[in-house]
């Protein structure tokens, strides 16, 4: 079965398309700058060189034509014709409580997709539209959603409530949602996979770290906490976005700088983090560099990035009643060998031994860079939740 994986976000299209039965990538890129001037598409041809085609994109179902139209192209194609394409898999970043698992979508699941627009205004509608492009480009087609939010839906209610007033959850389910949740369940499932031992056994705590980033406490395959809340904003210090604040904090800001709802989400969302910080880079690689240099600032944005991560780790460690796996993920925990020491720095009593000989200039690739000796096992795993996705296609239109 070959299966095309959209990602629509609103300015971009990323797509991978899968020979599942060979499991390999048969093509990938996307569309950026999409719906503003100077948009293009960015993709690996067939001899894995990187091709660039500038072509003005208004919006997203051009953006996706324009995609199908390479993916059967006779220079830089892998198919003969759309009809080779089995089905789609969409990333859909918010499913409330509606969605537990992935599912086929049919007219009623786009009902509820669009009853959770309130909730992540800026992702579902972007979502929602490349599901109406495929329909409208290769009528029939079968597609599956999958939500960012459906892994933790397993939370506890005790885990994933505020302490505000009840009926304001009732009226707009204001709750703990968590992300990321593709990418946790993946990297998770795989990290067992590569030491041999039981998923359903495994106290885990993942650590998705990018521009945005996310813990999750993983006890017997299911999810019980992550830092992420009714918004990506909630929890680790990241790119632009804020992380955990004192709510009357950002109530005394309001007054002070006489701000509205809207300025006040630009800021926490946009304006904060590692960007408001340093005043000029969202870039943890700049403020790496900085600390190379000496710089006191980008030093005290690296101490206080690893340090939420740090905490996150411990509290979890005592929800989840104990630690075998800790596992790093994304842009930095994949990358950035300095934070993953950080991190497991000093954390011999919670049954941690780090390697850090072997941590040192690890990029992007699977390994194990606790000592065999380790209580806990500490893996850098790379996320593929695009092949996830892929997979609960095959999953979900098999049966």
């Amino acid at each position: 079965m070959k299966i095309l994986v959209l990602n629509c976000g609103s300015s971009s299209v990323k797509y991978k398309l899968f020979d599942m039965a060979e499991q390999k990538v048969m093509a990938q890129g996307g569309v950026e700058k999409l719906g503003l001037p100077g948009s293009f598409l960015k993709f690996t041809d067939n001899d894995g060189k990187k091709v660039i085609l500038d072509k003005e994109l208004p919006e997203h179902t051009a953006a996706i034509e324009f995609i199908l139209s390479i993916l059967i192209d006779e220079k830089y194609g892998c198919i003969k014709s759309y009809d080779e394409i089995d089905a789609v898999g969409h990333r859909v970043v918010h499913g409330a409580e509606k969605f537990s698992s992935s599912v086929e979508i049919t007219p009623e699941v786009i009902g509820k997709m669009v009853e959770c627009i309130d909730l992540a205004p800026l992702h579902n509608p972007p979502n929602l539209k490349g599901i109406r492009a495929m329909s409208t480009l290769i009528p029939g087609i079968r597609q599956v959603g999958v939500f960012d939010t459906a892994f933790h839906q397993t939370m506890p209610d005790y885990t994933y409530m505020y302490g505000l007033p009840y009926n304001l959850y009732k009226k707009y389910g204001i709750r703990r949602y968590g992300f990321h949740g593709t990418s946790h369940r993946y990297v998770s499932k795989r990290a067992c996979e590569i030491l041999g031992v039981k998923y359903e056994d495994q106290k885990i705590i993942t650590a998705h770290i990018g521009n945005g980033g996310s813990l999750a406490a993983i006890k017997d395959g299911k999810s019980i906490d992550t830092s992420m809340g009714l918004t990506p904003v909630e929890g680790l210090l990241m790119g632009t976005r804020c992380g955990d604040v004192d709510a009357g904090a950002l109530s005394f800001i309001m007054d002070r700088e006489k701000m509205d709802a809207k300025g006040l989400s630009d800021l926490i969302n946009k304006q904060s983090g590692v960007l408001g910080l340093s005043g000029n880079s969202s870039d943890m690689r700049e403020i790496e560099s900085g600390v190379e240099e000496g710089d006191k600032r980008s030093t005290m944005i690296m101490n206080m990035y690893n340090y939420r991560i740090k905490k996150y780790v411990g509290a979890y460690a005592a929800a989840l009643g104990g630690l075998d796996i800790l596992v790093f993920t994304g842009g930095v925990g994949e990358n950035q060998w300095i934070t993953r020491s950080a991190v497991c720095k000093d954390m011999e009593f919670m049954g941690i031994k780090f390697d850090d000989e072997k941590n040192n200039g690890l990029r992007a690739e699977e390994a194990i860079i606790s000592t065999p000796d380790s209580k806990v096992k500490v893996l850098i795993v790379p996320t593929d939740e695009e092949f996830m996705i892929a997979s609960d296609t095959l999953e979900i239109l098999s049966k």
